[in-house]
Formats: C-alpha cells, sequence, structure tokens
C-alpha cells in the first residue's frame, strides 16, 4: 500500500507536443522489496507493466530523484516519481528489413519468418515488424477496414515462433483467406520440442483457452472455460527427457499451442512465460538457453484466392533449432542412436 500519493495539474513537457502528468507515490514497509515496476504497475492499474518499463527506460522514473532500473527493489520510505505520457499513435510504415520469402505473387506473399519478430505494430513494437518489411518490399498491402497496423494480415504468429505464414496483397485475396481461417479449412503443421515425455504416440487437446486472469500477458487451458480449441499432435521422437512432435491446429487462439501443452504439464522447451526452465538441464548438465520457444510453423496449406488450386508451403526448420536438438541429442544415454532418430525424425521438415 502507498503512504503517499498526490497528483498535481498536468504540465507541459518541453518540446512535447503531450501533457506529462505526474504521480508521486511513498514506498509503505507493505511493499518494501517489491520491483519498481512491479510496485507502479499495481499502483495505476490504467497502465500495463510493460508500459511502465518503457517509462523507465524512457528516463521518466526516478527514485528519490534518480534514475533508477525496473528491477530495482523499492524499500521503505523511497519517494517514487512518475511521468506519464501518452504513447504517440502507432502506424505501419515501411522499413528496409530483410525477409525470406517463399513464394509471391500478385495476390499473395508466403514468408518465413525469423523468431524475433513481430507480426504488426503494437505496443512496445512500432518498428521492425513483418508488417513494415512487407511494405518496404511491395509498397502496398490491402487495408483492413478499421485497423491500419495489420494490412494484409490474415493469421499471426507469436513473436518467438518462426516459420511460413501468409499475406495477403488485395482486398479480394485478404476476404477469401479470411474465409478459410473461419472455416478451418487451412491446413497448420507445427513442430514443437517438450520438456518431459508424452507417452501416448498421438492425441488431440480440446481443453477451452482464456486469458489467465493472474497473468494478464498469457492465456491458460486450465481454467475450464474460454474458448474451444483443439490441438492435435503425434510424436517424431521421444527421448528420455523430452518429446518432439509434429502438431495440427484445428482452431487459432492466442497462444494455442503453448497454453495447450503447459496445460498437460509438458511446456514447449523455452517458453518460460509458461513454465519451461530458463536454462534447460539434462541430468547434471545445463544446456545453452535456446532463447525462445521451440516452435516452428512448418507447413501451411490453403486453396490459393484466385485460382483455387489447393497449395501448401513448407518453412524448413532453422539453424537455431537444428543446433539445440541436437545437442539435446549427445545428452542422451545413446547419443549417436538418439541423434540418428532426431535426423530422421526431421527429415521432412528440412
Amino acid at each position: 500500500m502507498k503512504a503517499r500519493d498526490h497528483q498535481p495539474a498536468p504540465r507541459e513537457r518541453t518540446g512535447a507536443s503531450a501533457q506529462a502528468q505526474s504521480r508521486t507515490f511513498t514506498v509503505s514497509a507493505d511493499d518494501a522489496g517489491r520491483r519498481l515496476d512491479v510496485f507502479l504497475a499495481a499502483q495505476l492499474p490504467e497502465l500495463s507493466r510493460t508500459r511502465v518499463q518503457e517509462l523507465v527506460r524512457e528516463g521518466r522514473v526516478r527514485v528519490d530523484r534518480h534514475a533508477a532500473r525496473a528491477s530495482h527493489r523499492v524499500a521503505a520510505g523511497e519517494e517514487i516519481e512518475i511521468e506519464i505520457l501518452a504513447r504517440p499513435a502507432l502506424t505501419a510504415e515501411a522499413e528496409n528489413i530483410p525477409l525470406d520469402i517463399l513464394y509471391q505473387d500478385d495476390d499473395v506473399v508466403v514468408v518465413n519468418k525469423a523468431a524475433g519478430m513481430v507480426v504488426h505494430a503494437s505496443a512496445g513494437h512500432a518498428r521492425g515488424t513483418l508488417v513494415n518489411a512487407l511494405l518496404h518490399r511491395l509498397a502496398a498491402l490491402p487495408s483492413t477496414p478499421g485497423d491500419s497496423l495489420r494490412p494484409g494480415i490474415v493469421h499471426r504468429l507469436d513473436r518467438g515462433t518462426s516459420g511460413v505464414l501468409v499475406v495477403a496483397r488485395t482486398d479480394s485475396a485478404h476476404r477469401k483467406l479470411a474465409e478459410q481461417f473461419r472455416a478451418r479449412t487451412v491446413k497448420k503443421t507445427y513442430l514443437a520440442l517438450l520438456e518431459g515425455v508424452l507417452k501416448p504416440d498421438s492425441g488431440s487437446i480440446q481443453l477451452p483457452i482464456t486469458r489467465d486472469k493472474f497473468r494478464r500477458v498469457r492465456m491458460t487451458a486450465r481454467a475450464g472455460a474460454g474458448r474451444n480449441a483443439r490441438t492435435d499432435w503425434r510424436i517424431l521422437w521421444r527421448g528420455a527427457r523430452n518429446t518432439l512432435v509434429e502438431i495440427e491446429l484445428h482452431t487459432g487462439r492466442t497462444h494455442q499451442i503453448r497454453a495447450h501443452f503447459a496445460a498437460l504439464g509438458r511446456p514447449v522447451v523455452g517458453d518460460t512465460l509458461y513454465g519451461a526452465a530458463a536454462r534447460p538441464r539434462a541430468g547434471i548438465r545445463s544446456l545453452e538457453p535456446l532463447g525462445r520457444p521451440f516452435l516452428h510453423a512448418a507447413r501451411i496449406g490453403f486453396e490459393h484466392p484466385v485460382s483455387g488450386e489447393r497449395v501448401e508451403y513448407h518453412a524448413p526448420v532453422p539453424p537455431d533449432l537444428r543446433k539445440f536438438i541436437a545437442s539435446v541429442a549427445l545428452t542422451e544415454p545413446d547419443a549417436s542412436k538418439a541423434r540418428a532418430a532426431i535426423d530422421a525424425a526431421l527429415e521432412a521438415f528440412l
């Protein structure tokens, strides 16, 4: 609980086009030891923790009149001042960013998205997006009514997920592709490495998904409520501590694969948001952190929006995932046998 909170009249920042609102809090004994960003997010429910972190990075948060990191542990009696400035309006702007184009014609473009790239602009991610890269490459994309940040986008991949993604180049193509996604006739195949061992050789997860009420940045399939979701899987390789699976999505809920396997107690390797180890271990050995979920969109199949032909496109497994799973194989009781089995399992995805 904060001991003091006053809100002076909004004041103009020099050189700013918008007003900055200053808020000051004094840390109580009950709040001592909390991270600075967590403390401020609790005091200011209208701000997300991500937005608080942005303000910290911009130097708009001071602890006893000194700049501090978001990870700073607050102490009783410290005075925390924060200047709250509205984010500038987000726009989709062309940027010269390398892209791996798998296919393109006048109606669609199929991209192999790199891990770490955000599909479209959102809070905290205005630059370096796939949309910005496509606008530079293609000059124009069809607009989505009421949503200028996602031109041509009919589906998305999470920032940490690599792989194949289709984008519409015309309004007609956008409409027809969107209809296929709604009708669930688009075939989406993923590859994932899971923590732990799955016993059945195949299965289907049909747990509803909703937003996690305790951690709003993630979803959950443990609440017993939410939107229906179906994830089918089959095992490609089963190791002593990990399972490599091929996944087919029948619905496209936010974080669906990640939430579904976390609900089984088998999170995707590297997916720390959903409970995976930050530094995977193999017996007494620690593996180098992957730095992102071991999740790759390997194939997508759909009807071409103009020709009507059924088409399928493949994105090969990227080097970081191949390198990581090779290091996993080395920790197996019979490393050479494991490596041969993994190579055989991945052959169709390379």
